[in-house]
């Protein structure tokens, strides 16, 4: 179909999308609120909830998408193809939250919000965003570059990491990714070292530390390209010294911190994370396995008995920040948590045991996985493993800080998560457009026909607004200066 809309500022008629959509969905969310009584009730309006959630998200990923468009026009360093992708998202995000609102109106409770969605000039600017002949330019464009990603993130450093990243995964990932995969082989050590070299690990740890305290947008920078070559071989190194390092840096003792984060930084230590257990997922605050107070040859410490599951890389780590009970009464909950730095040997392959002197033991078996692999996931089973009071994370302060300190450090692993998305998605649009521009049907490539334009166009506009979205989190992952939508 022939295009309908006319020439117009992409970046203004977005903007009028998102503020829109931005009060609509606030009412909506002040509206749950007050339903689910803050939260208390949110299990008997989970349905809605969810619903709730994921249409914020869109929202907020809109606004963060058209927001750094807006930036880049006032830096002088104007994007068109991404200022376009910000008009389709916008109206995309838009008009499914309309669509929403009407679908299950009497749940959202917003009639004044909800028909400003309905305002002529709203309705424009969706049909605007939504029109055909934009969605194909934008895939057109992609198609044509092989959609590769060069946007200016406006920070040296960020752009010096994203170089660095990316020939690292082009020269010394990819080669080896299909490898590890198909074969289901551990990451090699090489790879490690050289990973180590490039200060990696140590990406959000500070100087004096030993880490390169970039910060959290060239970590994600980072990831994305990382994960863009491979996942589960390079992508995912980086995310578990991260989480111990949080916890260290929050609630470690001085003497912990000297003492440990180099180590990370240095890719010395390698870490895994014991907090899923066979029957607890996400209900963290109910683990079970338990910390009883010891003492082995004078040395005040802890026995750590139950079992872990999908301990990722678990087997070559050389220490795993497990989770346990140190508050045996129920009634505790959370508060009844510590992180306790548990050292071990690194083993390779799908089957380690590590026993103690002291008569302790820990064995484990890797679980198969369809993908994500490199690294080893495994259920580990423990017995009366011996760990020094020392190694409690923040000694006889941090005793029952360990869900704090661990959700905290799972909210650096969830902004790599982000990244970890968008670079399986880049990897995904760079297939994508190198395959249609090679493949050829009826005397020329696919890539010439509408619907592959269109559908590229979507992959574009949604990829950069999910790009967008955890840039945008990135700075605030300390302070929570971005609010969660509920």
């Amino acid at each position: 179909m022939a295009s309908t809309g006319v020439d117009i500022d992409a970046v203004a008629v977005a903007r009028t999308l998102v503020d829109a959509a931005g009060a609509a969905i606030d009412a909506a969310v002040a509206h749950a609120a007050e339903v689910t009584e803050g939260g208390a009730l949110i299990d008997d309006h989970q349905v809605h909830t969810e619903r709730i959630a994921y249409l914020a998200t869109q929202v907020r990923a809109a606004s963060a998408l058209v927001a750094s468009s807006e930036g880049l026009r006032e830096a002088g360093v104007r994007d068109e193809q991404q200022e376009d992708a910000a008009l389709v998202y916008a109206a995309e995000a838009t008009h499914t939250l309309r669509s929403a609102i009407e679908a299950a109106h009497d749940d959202f409770g917003i009639d004044e919000a909800a028909a400003a969605l309905d305002a002529p000039e709203l309705r424009s600017a969706v049909r605007a965003g939504l029109d055909e002949a934009r969605v194909r330019a934008l895939g057109r464009r992609a198609i044509a570059s092989l959609g590769v990603n060069n946007l200016d993130l406006r920070d040296d450093a960020a752009m010096l990491t994203r170089e660095t990243a990316r020939e690292f995964a082009r020269n010394e990932v990819a080669p080896i990714a299909q490898a590890i995969h198909r074969q289901d082989l551990l990451v090699p050590d090489s790879l490690l070292e050289r990973f180590s070299s490039l200060g990696f690990f140590g990406a959000s740890i500070p100087e004096q530390y030993g880490g390169t305290g970039m910060g959290y947008l060239p970590m994600v920078v980072m990831t994305e390209e990382l994960s863009a070559a491979s996942l589960g071989a390079a992508g995912s190194l980086h995310t578990r010294p991260e989480i111990l390092a949080h916890a260290l840096l929050t609630g470690g003792t001085e003497a912990q911190k000297d003492h440990w984060l180099p180590k990370l930084a240095s890719g010395e230590v390698l870490v895994a994370i014991g907090v899923t257990e066979p029957d607890v997922g996400s209900d963290n605050a109910n683990l079970q396995v338990r910390a009883t107070p010891a003492t082995v040859d004078g040395v005040q410490g802890w026995r750590v008995n139950g079992a872990k599951a999908w301990s990722t890389f678990s087997g070559r780590a050389n220490v795993i920040s497990m989770l346990v009970r140190t508050n045996p009464n129920p009634e505790a909950a959370g508060r009844g948590l510590s992180v306790l730095i548990v050292p071990k040997d690194a083993h390779y392959g799908h089957e380690w045991t590590q026993t103690q002197p002291e008569g302790g033991s820990m064995s484990a078996t890797a679980n198969p996985t369809p993908g994500y692999r490199g690294m080893h996931s495994f259920t580990v089973a423990i017995d009366n493993y011996f760990v020094p009071h020392a190694n409690l994370v923040g000694e006889d302060e941090g005793m029952g800080r360990g869900f704090a300190l661990q959700m905290g450090g799972f909210a650096v692993g969830r902004l790599q998560t982000g990244g970890r998305a968008c670079g399986v998605a880049q990897a995904s649009l760079e297939k994508a457009c190198q395959y249609v521009t090679q493949r050829e049907q009826f005397g020329k490539p696919i890539g010439d026909y509408q619907l592959t334009q269109f559908r590229i166009g979507e992959m574009v506009a949604r990829l950069a607004a999910a790009r967008q979205l955890t840039n945008a989190a990135a700075p605030d992952v300390h302070t929570r200066g971005l609010p969660a939508p509920m």
